[in-house]
């Protein structure tokens, strides 16, 4: 019996139908599309039980597959690993191509390196296009054709070459009667607990932000007491909405938080170009830094036990919802690393286990920031003081209140540690160290 000749669309940081780049090309392959996502036990192996991202992977494709089941196709999800789950669908149908959004950090640059060559062994064409940023690879480099390393020239270089009328838009949504035509027995989707996955309770703010947030931005944005910031960050990460449609929406109605968009490509770049600073400093003189990595302290950080208000408020509220405030990770962060000279790689992947955010890019971007290691770094002598931070930020306590409860009273811990006393410790260590 003769396989049906199929094109994939392999689903990975792009969980949407609309304005999505490599479907659209797909799509109009002129061969009908079986859409696949993989719940990649590489990955997952990594992850605990209660990983409320899972959970919302999970929902997302629930609902992708229910509009899917309404014009008479499914998508195929299967838990393995992509080898794996491609080698079984090579057993079924006849695969001209795969087309995927490219991702750029270093294990998903080794997963397609080995599956493109997978790919070709079966005659299989491996198609990879750009949606999860605006510029990438080379696109936005010096005039001497060198990555840039430090944001302020990269963001004036990014907004020169990009003008609103030249983001494109792929309407992929307005081919879904082109995908595979399936039965309902090819709908399955394995359950969070045939994957060793129990879920969680946390909540995931859902679909695109009020406008109104986004043109108050830059007024509101370093308030952590208030609404003033979008929090799609989880959406962006997972591609659940389109980064052209935010970037039109930053050009119209605010330039701040255009801006932020422009630092999530950056770090996208700085990740893919320069790999080695998931595991050590972009500037290699900090991994000389006699960190102290006192574990007694770390807990404490870890679990807003620290004496220092705004830093406890912000660890408590990751612990309890999986987000933080970005002024706050800017200050817990620095907090740990320049308070407590705790490696920032503690830090990093604490925030990694947590934050239902998480991007591995631009979270060891900020951390690196904050620890003055990385490519566009506060430098070393700027050690954020907490008790000014609050007087700015939260000067009537509120953010603080909502999630320490016993502040104010005798329950609530002496600091771990003096800031003057602090500070000054920490210049002399990265001084010495630095100068060594």
């Amino acid at each position: 019996m003769q396989k049906p000749k199929i094109a994939i669309h392999w689903f990975r940081r792009d969980l949407r139908f609309e304005d999505n780049h490599a479907l659209h090309m797909a799509l109009n392959s002129g061969y009908p599309v079986l859409g696949v996502f993989v719940f990649d036990r590489n990955i997952l192996k990594h992850l605990k039980p209660n990983d409320a991202r899972v959970q919302f992977i999970h929902n997302t494709l629930l609902g992708m597959q229910k509009k899917l089941l309404e014009v008479g196709s499914s998508l195929h999800i299967k838990y393995g690993t992509p080898e794996e789950i491609f080698n079984e669908l090579c057993n079924v149908y006849d695969i001209e191509s795969v087309y995927v959004n490219r991702d750029y950090e270093p294990y998903a640059q080794e997963r397609d390196k080995e599956m493109h060559t997978w790919f070709q062994s079966k005659n299989i064409s491996f198609i990879g296009k750009k949606d999860h940023v605006i510029f990438e690879k080379n696109e936005v480099v010096k005039d001497n054709g060198a990555p840039y390393t430090v944001y302020t020239p990269y963001s004036k270089k990014w907004k020169s070459l990009l003008k609103p009328a030249d983001i494109e838009s792929f309407p992929s949504e307005k081919h879904i009667s082109n995908f595979h035509k399936t039965t309902q027995d090819n709908a399955e989707i394995p359950s969070l607990t045939s994957m060793g996955f129990a879920g969680s309770d946390q909540t995931i703010p859902v679909g695109f932000p009020e406008l109104k947030i986004i043109e108050k931005y830059h007024l509101q944005r370093d308030i952590p007491s208030i609404l003033g910031t979008t929090r799609i960050s989880i959406h962006l990460r997972f591609g659940t909405i389109s980064i052209r449609q935010c970037t039109a929406i930053g050009l119209e109605k605010n330039e701040k938080w255009l801006n932020e968009l422009i630092w999530r490509d950056f770090y996208q770049m700085i990740i893919f170009h320069f790999p080695y600073t998931v595991n050590g400093a972009f500037k290699p003189i900090y991994d000389r830094i006699p960190w102290r990595n006192n574990e007694q302290e770390f807990q404490s950080w870890c679990e807003g036990k620290t004496g220092y208000p705004i830093v406890d408020a912000g660890m408590r509220e990751l612990n309890t919802t999986g987000f933080m405030h970005n002024r706050v990770r800017m200050i817990v962060a620095s907090f740990l690393t320049k308070h407590l000279l705790i490696d920032w790689r503690w830090g990093e992947r604490y925030f990694a286990e947590k934050l239902l955010d998480f991007e591995l890019a631009s979270n060891i971007g900020g951390w690196q920031w904050a620890a003055g290691s990385g490519c566009d770094a506060a430098p070393y002598f700027r050690v954020f003081n907490p008790k000014l931070q609050t007087d700015k930020f939260d000067p009537a306590f509120t953010y603080i209140k909502q999630w320490v409860s016993e502040f104010g009273t005798k329950e609530y811990p002496n600091p771990i540690v003096e800031h003057t006393f602090a500070r000054n410790r920490c210049l002399e260590v990265y001084k010495a160290a630095l100068n060594s």
